[in-house]
């Protein structure tokens, strides 16, 4: 969608186009409410002001529509065509980076509850890997805060692709 379109579209139709940034229903609505935007990066840099911070209920609710790293999203989704895209470093992975992605990920959900996130565009299946194992090393508090900035660094990548100048 166009910036110009989505300056014009109501409200609702506005929120169901940036669902598949982040479903995160106070970031989507403090986004719309600020609209018009003159251009793509004040757009940017309200979305990236919105919401802040995520509580955790939404960090979790948020996490729910996101695969594990190395495993492939399903459905015909623009969130799912997104994901898939985004983890393109990630498919070309040798069969031990693979293995150990998918026992880092055991280990993580084991140790803090939830999926691992990450911002995979541009990394390496290794970069991923190594960013996982550090990770596993962080507080709780300490993965909560990475989270929360992972997930908001998603959410601007994706609206960059969703709504263009």
């Amino acid at each position: 969608m166009e910036l110009a379109e989505f300056n014009q579209v109501d409200r609702e139709s506005a929120i169901v186009a940036l669902r598949p940034c982040v479903d995160v229903t106070r970031w989507c609505e403090e986004v719309v409410d600020q609209r018009p935007f003159a251009e793509l990066d004040a757009l940017v840099a309200a979305a990236s002001e919105a919401a802040s911070p995520f509580t955790s209920d939404e960090i979790e609710a948020a996490l729910a529509h996101h695969p594990r790293i190395g495993e492939r999203a399903d459905g015909e989704s623009r969130e799912a065509s997104m994901s898939r895209s985004e983890q393109a470093g990630v498919d070309p992975a040798d069969a031990a980076v693979q293995a150990a992605l998918r026992e880092g990920n055991r280990a993580y959900e084991e140790r803090f509850g939830r999926v691992f996130l990450i911002r995979a565009a541009g990394r390496s299946a290794d970069d991923i890997l190594a960013a996982l194992q550090d990770r596993l090393t962080h507080t709780d508090d300490e993965e909560d805060r990475v989270v929360a900035q992972q997930l908001r660094e998603i959410a601007l990548l994706r609206l960059k692709g969703v709504i263009t100048a």
